[in-house]
């Protein structure tokens, strides 16, 4: 809202007792940060625009035949740099994502969050997508306020259509990017020229995905990771005084005082801040560093380039807000390797190995064996049987040659049905019946027996264990007496 001068009013004082961007009257501040330049500021645009290169380019790199991430649905196949997995293979995906949320504590419990400031989605595109559209239209911090306060007239409308239509393109580009992680290029290329009502399921996901992206970008911002984000709320449990945060020197820092050089009489006992306000200004959740460790404090370094450069231009060392732990604030050793993260990197490689353990049993082909539905068993004069499906999946985009075989079990039995090999199409599944069967006299009781299915150049072996049912052996000698009385 502008003042009574006609200039633009300034965002709330920040404090400790209620967040930045929320009036009193409940109403939300748009907060405009200061554009600042340092070496964190230039890393964070190196490894940002990294990672946007990276979930732009993945699924144009073919890996193994296909995107190398493509996780197609319609097939239930999952293709990851190269390996494929089925849908029964699905289970190896726990060790991927609980041991990305675990890296994240690790990482949280030794640099604090730094994944925030440098790495999360919503950072990266809103610093270096959204708010750069935003100053190229409507130019700097200043520039924001005062056509924010200003006026509706030709040219603010002609800018705030300008820069919505921005934001509206890159809120559809990102979800039909997202979408070719499911659906291919291809495939996304080709829904994209047909009618919306050929494919209403990725046209509404691909719909609201944008709207939510817009919503979320355009008004919404530093809002999510203050109210809804978790992980925010967990920095109070994975971080304690060691860990790595942003923070002020208030020993260093304090008495404030406006006029501040080397030698200035007026303050000969002030601190090196000069209260310029220069951190607030450039904060991206609109909060004071100077005010301790905030929840708010997404660690993105912007205070610190701010602070280091009015440091330069008032001929004091750098470092008055700096990355550090909360002990090294005090003037105390920062203690990296502590019970914490000993156990917390104890825990991590276990896991790695564990999940290294499982994805070895990664194979080219599955199968699966299941009893057919209905009667357990049949027996007759000769033999008693068993009936099965067993489902065969070819993971691969060229055809494969199974061999299927008995193994274990009674003496005498033998499976039905697999003389020859099983061709299997590129990325197919054959499902077909498998009888085993037991000569009736040989039948001594249920028992365990194993199914094994090896590639025609023997360079994988899959097992899948099944249980034989049958009568009991005594009703079958029963029965055989009696037919042998009646002859």
């Amino acid at each position: 809202m502008p003042t009574e001068s006609g200039r633009p009013s300034a965002p709330p004082a920040p404090s400790l007792d209620s967040v930045t961007t929320i009036r009193a009257d409940g109403s939300k501040v748009v907060l405009h940060p200061a554009d600042v330049a340092g070496r964190f500021a230039r890393w964070r645009r190196v490894v940002g625009w990294a990672l946007i290169a990276v979930f732009a380019c993945l699924p144009w790199i073919r890996a193994g035949g296909f995107p190398a991430v493509f996780l197609d649905l319609a097939t239930r196949r999952f293709h990851l740099f190269g390996s494929t997995l089925a849908a029964q293979d699905l289970w190896l995906l726990f060790f991927l994502i609980s041991g990305f949320g675990f890296s994240l504590y690790v990482v949280t419990a030794l640099f604090g969050r730094i994944w925030c400031g440098w790495a999360c989605p919503q950072t990266v595109f809103l610093e270096l997508v959204y708010r750069r559209i935003e100053r190229w239209i409507d130019g700097d911090a200043v520039a924001r306020r005062r056509l924010e306060s200003a006026p509706w007239t030709a040219s603010k409308v002609g800018r705030r259509a300008l820069k919505h239509a921005g934001f509206a393109a890159v809120s559809l580009l990102i979800p039909h990017l997202f979408l070719a992680y499911f659906v291919s290029l291809s495939g996304l290329w080709s829904m994209m020229r047909a009618s919306p009502a050929g494919h209403w399921g990725a046209f509404a996901f691909v719909a609201a995905s944008a709207a939510v992206l817009y919503f979320n970008f355009a008004w919404f911002r530093e809002q999510l990771c203050i109210v809804l984000c978790p992980y925010g709320r967990l920095q109070s449990v994975l971080i304690d005084d060691q860990s790595l945060v942003i923070g002020y020197d208030s020993v260093r820092g304090e008495p404030r005082a406006r006029r501040h050089r080397a030698g200035d009489a007026a303050a000969p006992r002030a601190g090196d801040c000069i209260d310029c306000h220069r951190c607030v200004a450039v904060c991206p959740t609109g909060i004071d560093i100077r005010q301790g460790l905030q929840i708010e404090c997404i660690a993105c370094a912007a205070c610190v380039d701010a602070c280091d450069e009015v440091m330069d231009r008032v001929r004091k060392p750098r470092g008055l807000v700096r990355y550090d732990s909360l002990s090294g604030l005090a003037g105390r050793p920062t203690r990296w390797l502590r019970p914490r993260t000993a156990v917390y990197a104890l825990l991590l490689a276990i896991g790695a190995v564990v999940a290294a353990a499982a994805f070895s049993t990664v194979r080219p082909a599955t199968a699966g064996v299941t009893r057919m539905v209905g009667a357990a068993y049949f027996y007759d004069a000769a033999t008693v049987r068993n009936q099965f499906f067993l489902r065969l999946v070819n993971k691969l985009d060229k055809p494969q040659r199974l061999e299927v075989a008995l193994r274990g079990g009674t003496p005498g039995a033998a499976l039905t049905g697999f003389g020859a090999p099983v061709e299997i199409a590129p990325m197919g599944e054959e499902v077909r019946p498998l009888v085993v069967a037991v000569p009736r006299a040989g039948y001594a009781g249920p028992f365990r027996f194993t199914v094994v299915v090896r590639d025609a150049g023997r360079t994988f072996e899959l097992r899948r264990d099944a249980e034989f049912l049958g009568p009991d052996p005594d009703l079958l000698r029963e029965e055989a007496a009696d037919a042998g009385a009646r002859r």
